[in-house]
Parts: C-alpha cells; sequence; structure tokens
C-alpha cells in the first residue's frame, strides 16, 4: 500500500489526509451531536436528519444569493448570518415536527423509523420542487478562498480551517447547554428517568420538544458548514445519514465524549484510507471494523453506566 513513495511523501500526504479528515469529522460530528441528543433522549430514530441537514444547506444558498444581489457590501458577512438562520429554520421545523407527528409515536421505535423516512421523502420533494434536482452551490467571499501554505507539498484550504472553527464553538455551545445551565439539567434528568422528572414538575413534553429542535437545529448548522466544501441537491443529506448513525453507535447515544471521539476516529481512518482506496473500499473497510467493534462491545464504547 505504501510502495512507491518516500517517507516525505507519506508524512504530507498523511497530514494532508489528515486534515481532509478534519472537515469530514466536522460535518460528522455536526450531524451525530442532533441525533444523538434526540435518540439518547427520546429513542427515536430520526430517518428525516440529513433532510434537515439540506434544510441548513438550502437556507444558506438562499442566504448568499440574496446578500449578493440585494446587499453586496456586506457579503463578506453572509455566512455568519446564514449559519444563525439555518440553526433557526431547521430547529423551527424540527419542533412543529416534533409537535405535530413524533410525540404521538414515543417508545414506538419502529414507528418513529418509518414515519421520518416517510417525512425525509416529503422533505426532499418538496426542496425539488422549490430549487430543483440540480446540485447548485453557495459563492463563497474571497477571504474564504485559497489555502495557507503551511510547507512547499501541505496546503490547508482556508475554508476548512473556518468549518473546523464552527464545529468546536457548536460543539462547546452544545457542551455549555446540556452541561453548564439549568435546562441541561432537565435534559439530563429525562433522559435517566422521565418518569421521576415529571413526578418532581418538570416538563416533559417541552423539553422534548426543545430537544428535538436543538438536534434538528445542530443539523442545520451542519448544512451550512457542508456548502463550503460540496454542493447540495435535494437528496444529498442521505449520503451521510448512515454514516451519522454509525458515528452515533459506534461512540454510544447517551456520551457526548464519546459522540466526538467516535466522528474523530471514524472520519480519519475514512480519510486516509480513501487515498489508498477508493471511497467504496475505504467505507466497507470502515464499517466492518465498526460492525466487529460493536459485535463485541453492543452499547458503543463511551455508553454511560446509568441506573435505570
Amino acid at each position: 500500500m505504501f510502495a512507491g513513495y518516500s517517507v516525505n511523501d507519506l508524512a504530507s500526504i498523511f497530514v494532508m489526509q489528515s486534515f481532509a479528515g478534519l472537515i469530514l469529522f466536522s460535518v460528522f460530528l455536526l450531524m451525530a451531536l442532533g441525533l444523538a441528543i434526540v435518540f439518547g433522549q427520546m429513542g427515536v430514530i430520526n430517518m428525516a436528519h440529513g433532510e434537515f441537514m439540506i434544510l441548513g444547506a438550502y437556507t444558506t444558498y438562499v442566504c448568499s444569493q440574496i446578500f449578493e444581489r440585494w446587499l453586496p457590501g456586506l457579503f463578506g458577512l453572509y455566512f455568519f448570518f446564514a449559519v444563525i438562520l439555518a440553526f433557526i429554520v431547521a430547529g423551527g421545523i424540527g419542533m412543529l415536527l416534533e409537535w405535530s407527528l413524533i410525540r404521538f409515536l414515543y417508545k414506538r421505535p419502529l414507528d418513529t423509523l418509518l414515519a421520518t423516512w416517510g417525512v425525509s421523502l416529503i422533505l426532499q420533494q418538496v426542496l425539488r420542487s422549490t430549487f430543483g434536482a440540480r446540485e447548485v452551490g453557495v459563492t463563497l467571499p474571497s477571504w474564504m478562498m485559497g489555502s495557507w501554505n503551511l510547507t512547499d507539498t501541505i496546503q490547508i484550504p482556508i475554508n476548512g480551517m473556518i468549518v473546523i472553527s464552527l464545529t468546536l464553538l457548536i460543539t462547546g455551545g452544545v457542551y455549555a447547554l446540556l452541561y453548564r445551565s439549568g435546562w441541561g439539567k432537565q435534559v439530563r434528568a429525562v433522559m435517566q428517568n422521565r418518569s421521576m422528572a415529571g413526578a418532581v414538575g418538570i416538563d416533559t413534553e417541552w423539553v422534548d420538544r426543545t430537544t428535538f429542535g436543538l438536534g434538528c437545529g445542530v443539523a442545520g448548522v451542519a448544512g451550512a458548514a457542508f456548502t463550503m466544501i460540496g454542493s447540495t441537491s435535494p437528496t444529498a443529506g442521505q449520503q451521510y445519514i448512515v454514516d451519522t448513525f454509525l458515528v452515533v453507535a459506534f461512540g454510544g447515544t447517551e456520551s457526548l465524549g464519546g459522540t466526538i471521539a467516535s466522528a474523530f476516529s471514524i472520519s480519519q481512518v475514512r480519510s486516509i484510507l480513501e487515498f489508498f482506496f477508493n471511497g467504496s473500499m475505504a467505507q466497507v473497510i470502515v464499517l466492518l471494523t465498526v460492525v466487529g467493534i460493536l459485535m463485541i462491545r453492543p452499547q458503543g464504547l463511551f455508553a454511560l453506566k446509568v441506573r435505570r
């Protein structure tokens, strides 16, 4: 596999692919954070999670078009507005979905899987009817273009560094919400013992709704970040939903640290393998490895020990 490469070539390859893996890690982590929050607390298998990511991506696309046409003087700042708007749009639609459908399907995981799969098909068709079936891409501001030359053979794209910085910021914000706020205490109380949480006065329905909205909103932010590294289409979310479930299952559904470690390890291994093999073979190797580990430890590598 390494034949024909010098030591310097291999070092450059590993650095470049590791950074590409960090960009992939950013998308995986933002997607998996939302999914882990929803699945870990409510046991809802949200097959429409990828479509909430694409909602955020299309929100960013619309925002870029508006700024480019009507506010060209502020075009360099549109991405920051788009991230906030993507979170609001995806999170708001997520709360509406929870109120209108998901709340009637709690403790029925198979029904939530089928129902959200239907929602994903509906959202895909709505996006296809609104924006067309062809892929669209955003225009990046000039300051997001180009790369930073680390060495003569290693170049780090600026937009990749922005995506990674955004991911660190969102992850820190989610951690603060879950572990350093009163609302986070309510979320963790409902996650550990819903009946007891309700008995002490916690509005479990509102906690469920806001938690579902937070998970969908973070997926929307993932969509905003995704526009910086790829084009958007109505079905693009389906390319990431399987990987996202894989990350959540591998890390442990109720562990924030496990989700981060799982997303990092899977993205790094996959990125490096994609250079030496093709993308499909790299994904197969990663999938077989994760499945083998889960057969030994089905609760995930970093599952929390919680009294039930």
